[in-house]
């Protein structure tokens, strides 16, 4: 499909002088401090608001620090009539007086209305397919019409109540309807809604939130940015205080923040009590080495001491055995020892070692190096899990059979160890008898992943690749001239292409924040993902090392795309009106377009990714 006309109309629509919007936005907040009625006459909106009787509803929203919002809609005969229903209505809710109207510094006012609507049936809304019927959280809504009575999904209720399913957008609509009082099952409501006479449309909105004193348009719920070197770096350096900002005394960070409710409940693991909650050892030693990139871009010593608290934490989950009649050890963490877990920590002490030449950790380093040599089978497959509690009785796998290998594979945690092991080899230099190990089953360990693995799991590998860190990985071992082979190279190049060439352009984006993004199938909701990027940017510095100038500036023009996709989801002080904690969350980084999640990792990934691409921006190389 052609998207470049409407696409470019939004586009256009977006740098128009709003200045009539803000005068009306102004009216608005002192007509609720006044009780005064707005007078919209004199204004002018060609343009901007094409109002139409019974078709153009209108919704104002109040957000207030520590409230939920209050929010009201209506459709009346003119946009002023329409506009002081709205107003009348939301000052009846039991909680306005709360809100701090007057001052517009507390009280954000958000303004949306309808802009065009299409008939559809029900059954053919879809998530996935490029269709005028597309449901696309942020974007568009729904619309219902039930007894001659409308019931509106705005598109930016994705974004304030921080959904990103379909299923639940139709959920939250019917719950306005009678149909909630006749079953607490969604599907039952969905069902009797198919049985019911109704209409159904799908929406389009223009939103406009106030900031301070100025008015602002959005799009789903959210600024569009535009990518510079200095912009990416004030993220990443946000993210990183932020990070360090909640570290607890005993070393661990916050690992999960849900900004809409102000809360710690994790999606994943939601039934764990407070003083429970869950954590995670990989994603802990990815704060670290976020702290560690902070320090490398700024050198300010509080990141690496933010750095050596958590990597004191993480000694506390080290468990040992016998290696060859030597020390191994393995992090132990939700009663699973996972490769990655391991790879992690070898990481992050190395990378914590190279910037202070602190040897306090060396024993532990080689007692982690060790445990990963022993997970290298035969064949040269690394064994994603040392412990797993689901397989041989949580024992210790020291013998697998085919089946519990497959049960227990990764494609995320031979990369990790891989990388470990890299830096290793690369930087510790008080050890040659290990380090010459390390250099031997490390090769065996590359040569199987490259040339074996994709014949032994084929089935598993997805258009998208996943390898972030096996890219990274094979740019540390590339260090070393013998580690320069052909066939690893062309890994790393061929997945950096098979990337870009799933990421979402300019002129094939169904909407104009996906472009720079990833995707599985074209079509699916976009991925800004930080993850993928850090192999992304591992494989530009490859092509640097080896020399290739057409292929690093081929994917450092990538890299700048899938980085302007990601600055949507930072949290800064315009677009967080609609958590409950504003304060909080700015300066994280979120997981989704529309939801309203941080969790370490997702501040991680992409931090770490940008500090990379700034300093390939800068002519710096960061270990």
């Amino acid at each position: 499909m052609d998207f470049s006309v409407e696409n470019n109309k939004e586009r256009e629509f977006l740098k128009k002088d709003f200045t009539v919007v803000d005068v009306l936005m102004k009216r608005i907040r002192q007509a609720f401090v006044s009780g005064e009625k707005v007078s919209v006459g004199d204004l002018n909106f060609e343009g901007i608001i094409d109002f139409k009787q019974n078709f153009t509803f209108v919704y104002i929203t109040l957000f207030h620090e520590g409230l939920s919002p209050i929010r009201w809609g209506s459709c009346r005969s003119s946009l002023e009539e329409t506009i002081n229903r709205d107003i009348e209505k939301i000052k009846t809710y039991k909680t306005y007086n709360d809100f701090e109207v007057a001052d517009s510094s507390k009280c954000r006012i958000m303004l949306e209305y309808v802009t065009d609507q299409l008939s559809v049936s029900f059954d053919d809304i879809r998530t996935k397919v490029i269709t005028p019927s597309r449901f696309e959280p942020g974007v568009t809504g729904i619309k219902l019409v039930l007894q001659g009575q409308s019931y509106l999904y705005m598109p930016t209720d994705a974004w304030v109540n921080s959904q990103m399913d379909l299923r639940t957008a139709i959920n939250s609509l019917l719950r306005k309807t009678y149909i909630k009082s006749m079953t607490n099952k969604i599907s039952e409501r969905i069902d009797i809604l198919k049985k019911t006479p109704h209409e159904c449309f799908i929406i389009k909105s223009h939103t406009f939130i106030t900031y301070k004193d100025s008015t602002i348009p959005l799009y789903r719920g959210n600024l569009l940015y535009e990518y510079s070197p200095e912009a990416i770096r004030d993220i990443a350096m946000a993210g990183a205080d932020w990070t360090l900002k909640y570290q607890t005394d005993d070393g661990k960070f916050l690992y999960y923040y849900d900004a809409k409710e102000d809360n710690y409940n994790d999606h994943e693991h939601p039934n764990r009590p407070e003083d429970k909650l869950y954590y995670n050892d990989l994603r802990h030693c990815g704060g670290v080495v976020t702290l560690i990139r902070a320090y490398q871009l700024t050198k300010d010593p509080k990141y690496l001491e933010g750095a050596k608290k958590a990597l004191d934490y993480s000694v506390t989950l080290t468990r040992e055995h016998d290696y060859n009649g030597k020390k191994a050890g393995y992090i132990y963490c939700n009663n699973k020892a996972k490769l990655g877990g391991t790879g992690m920590i070898l990481i992050a002490m190395m990378k914590y070692r190279n910037e202070t030449n602190d040897k306090s950790y060396d024993e532990y380093i080689k007692m982690y190096t060790r445990h990963l040599l022993s997970r290298i089978y035969k064949t040269g497959e690394l064994l994603g899990y040392y412990i797993h509690p689901k397989v041989q009785g949580g024992n210790p796998l020291v013998d697998m059979n085919d089946e519990e290998r497959r049960a227990t594979f990764s494609f995320y945690y031979p990369g990790e160890a891989l990388l470990g092991l890299g830096l290793f080899v690369n930087y510790f230099e008080d050890d040659e008898e290990l380090r010459q190990e390390v250099l031997e089953k490390g090769e065996l360990a590359l040569d199987w992943i490259i040339d074996e693995r994709p014949k032994s799991y084929a089935d598993l590998f997805t258009a998208l690749p996943s390898d972030a860190w096996l890219m990274q990985s094979i740019e540390e071992w590339a260090t070393l001239p013998h580690f320069r082979k052909q066939n690893y190279i062309d890994f790393v190049f061929g997945d950096a292409q098979t990337m870009i060439d799933h990421m979402y352009q300019k002129d094939d984006t169904p909407f104009i924040d996906y472009e720079g993004s990833f995707y599985y199938e074209h079509g699916d909701h976009f991925y800004p993902d930080g993850s993928r990027s850090e192999g992304l940017i591992g494989a530009y510095y490859l092509a640097k090392k080896i020399g290739n100038e057409e292929m690093a500036e081929n994917i450092l023009k990538a890299c700048r795309k899938a980085a302007q996709s990601q600055m949507l989801l930072y949290n800064n002080d315009i677009n967080n009106f609609a958590h409950k904690n504003p304060e909080k969350s700015k300066g994280a980084i979120r997981f989704k377009a529309t939801r309203q999640w941080i969790r370490v990792d997702s501040i991680q990934h992409v931090a770490c990714f940008y500090f990379r691409l700034y300093f390939a921006e800068i002519g710096l190389d960061a270990k």
